[in-house]
């Protein structure tokens, strides 16, 4: 067997992993590249691996640095199966949709005011392929196994961190090969905790935060006082916002905050179409997260939702105070850019972070307390106050991480860091070491690790790979379907 590291290596994006075995070609999680401009080229790079040779695809989850590739796949003419849960689906039908037709738009921006080098200026896929990609995806439930052919057999587990995030557990020629996905966290308010596998042989975990441990602040208090501070002041609150995740984690604390009056009355808006549409499906998910009907309800009706393009140029023109949610998490695009060249040159403002900021990322630059940031082509100053809150993260720190490793039974015969930054993936790597005593690498982009296969006593059913599965039953449970199959 052997595996490939085709992206989410020295950064959190780009998250493709190659796996080779049992004659079968597997690519693990689909996504784009984000971040500094060595990074984006890379999306317009052919794929190192032929589409026509692959035998079927697997995500992890719907974030688009794991699934924003899949329509650029689909128009190289791939036409198998896609694997997922029905969260993912239901996520990738929101999120490609919104991704093609941002780059569609930003394109057609860029060539009418002329700021591309690029003549016509084009997007990296348009609203077709990301349809084409998404009749491919096919469902599956979690912890249902299912056979790919007489040598192969994966499950996908529950993962935590957003809707239908799963970690994928394969079993290959003997072997059991675990991809963790985005970890969420055990006390995440919204998402369930992630569920720990029972053993691996060979291990791909994420390191998003490897270096870091999360402010035990309340985020509800954070965002309270960063509110009260902002109002007192007149000023207008920008959350850039992941539409996943984030933004929903943000509507629960302002319906928290609203319900019990520790919130001034003004207007808060979610400019976010993609969120708004996300936010609707946690109804449909009841069995995937901790909200009640009630709450989640609460969640949809926390902010007053801006639909058109117009009624987001409107809240743009209006005064503080007021909190306006819009999208991107890390400024890479979306309307939060209008927002922000309004409302960053002035100091009454507030701009507050409340996710993970990849390098080379608007997000990043306003982190570092840049004094401006570059929007469409021209410099913005930026005079408001940048506030970040690291409490909201919906990824598993070094502690959260090492305690879900560490409920394995046995180590993995070679663990594999990835998606992280350098000094995070490292550090996180220095740190199973010295507590766990596992061997573990630091791949780099492209590069290739062989993965010995013999039996090992857990892999004919990858489904006795979780610590709290019942496996009295599992053996007639797995389902075979044809690599090339979508059915």
């Amino acid at each position: 067997m052997k595996l490939t590291f085709l992206g989410a290596t020295e950064t959190v994006t780009g998250s493709k992993y190659l796996l080779e075995g049992a004659g079968l070609r597997l690519l693990i999680d689909c996504g784009l590249f984000q971040g500094t401009k060595n990074l984006r080229l890379r999306n317009w790079s052919a794929l190192p691996v032929p589409t026509d040779t692959l035998d079927g695809v697997i995500l992890t989850h719907a974030h688009l640095d794991h699934s924003g590739y899949l329509p650029v796949l689909a128009r190289m003419g791939y036409r198998g199966p896609i694997y997922c849960t029905s969260g993912t689906r239901d996520l990738c039908g929101v999120m490609l949709r919104d991704s093609a037709k941002l780059q569609e738009e930003e394109a057609d921006f860029a060539n009418r005011h002329g700021f591309s080098k690029h003549h016509p200026a084009l997007p990296l896929y348009t609203l077709k392929d990301a349809e084409d990609a998404l009749q491919l995806l096919v469902p599956r439930d979690f912890d249902a196994p299912m056979k790919l052919n007489d040598r192969t057999s994966f499950r996908l587990l529950p993962a935590g961190h957003i809707l239908g995030a799963a970690s994928v557990v394969l079993c290959m020629e003997g072997k059991v090969i675990a991809f963790s996905g985005d970890l969420g966290r055990p006390d995440d308010p919204i998402m369930r905790a992630p569920l720990p596998l029972r053993h691996a042989d060979y291990l791909v975990v994420e390191s998003t935060y490897g270096d870091r441990l999360h402010s035990t602040t309340d985020p509800a208090a954070e965002l309270e006082d960063i509110f009260a501070r902002t109002f007192r002041r007149g000023g207008v609150v920008v959350i850039p916002c992941f539409a996943v995740g984030r933004a929903q984690s943000i509507l629960y604390y302002i319906a928290q905050l609203k319900a019990t009056g520790r919130m001034a009355d003004v207007p808060v808006y979610l400019d976010s179409p993609m969120a708004t549409s996300v936010t609707e499906l946690y109804e449909h998910h009841l069995d995937e997260h901790r909200l009640t009907t009630t709450q989640a309800n609460a969640i949809s009706h926390a902010a007053e939702i801006v639909r058109t393009v117009d009624e987001s140029k409107a809240v743009a023109r209006r005064h503080g105070p007021m909190v306006i949610i819009a999208g991107s998490g890390m400024a890479t695009g979306g309307r939060v850019l209008h927002h922000l060249k309004a409302f960053a040159p002035d100091s009454r403002n507030t701009i507050a972070l409340v996710g993970y900021q990849a390098a080379g990322t608007r997000g990043a630059a306003l982190a570092a307390h840049a004094p401006s940031i570059k929007i469409h082509g021209e410099y913005v100053p930026v005079h408001a106050s940048v506030e970040s809150i690291s409490s909201l993260s919906a990824h598993a720190d070094y502690q959260e991480t090492l305690a879900w490793l560490g409920a394995m039974s046995a180590m993995p015969e070679r663990t594999f860091i990835t998606h992280g930054e350098p000094a995070a993936a490292d550090a996180l790597r220095r740190r199973i070491e010295e507590t766990l005593h596992w061997r573990c690498d630091v791949p780099t982009y492209l590069e290739s690790v062989e993965l010995p296969a013999s039996a090992s006593g857990d892999s004919v059913h990858p489904c006795s790979m979780v610590q709290t599965a019942d496996s009295t039953s599992e053996a007639g449970a797995d389902q075979t379907a044809g690599p090339a199959s979508a059915a």
